[in-house]
């Protein structure tokens, strides 16, 4: 089980057991409060019982894909591009309905214009203040989304 919290719009917060993760899409830095700082850039991580891909992509941006208890988690706040290279997402943290529709991910956790995606999407958003997952089997058969406050 796992927990996703924003603090900030573009913020993403993964809690874990074993750790507390945050994913900032504007400065594309990893900060789960270890020695070395808040980690920058592309490469391959674990911390805890999280896998981390950090895509790098051609503009320059970084793509997140954390991987938890078997349920991949796509963190590229507003980017569009790097798609291709993020694969499958079961949880898609975002503001393109593109990527969304590119992606078809199980469950959207809308940042920034939850509106304007909402509407495009033909959809409804609930808000939660934390969303608890216990597993990549327990997320909806169809698509939802989710603002976090």
């Amino acid at each position: 089980m796992f927990e996703l919290e924003s603090k900030r719009p573009e913020e993403i917060t993964i809690i874990t057991k074993q750790a507390k993760i945050t994913f900032d899409t504007v400065e594309f830095t990893i900060d789960a409060e270890l020695n070395v700082g808040k980690i920058k850039g592309a490469g391959e991580f674990e911390i805890g019982d999280v896998a981390i891909r950090a895509i790098a992509t051609e503009s320059g941006k970084v793509i997140y894909d954390a991987e938890v208890g078997g349920a991949h988690i796509g963190i590229i706040g507003g980017c569009e591009e790097g798609l291709d290279d993020l694969g499958v997402a079961d949880i898609l943290c975002t503001s393109s309905v593109r990527a969304v529709r590119e992606i078809e991910p199980k469950l959207v956790i809308a940042m920034g214009n939850i509106d304007g995606m909402v509407t495009e999407l033909k959809l409804t958003a609930r808000t939660e203040k934390k969303l608890k997952v216990k597993n990549a089997d327990a997320l909806p058969a169809a698509l939802e989304v989710v603002a976090l406050s």
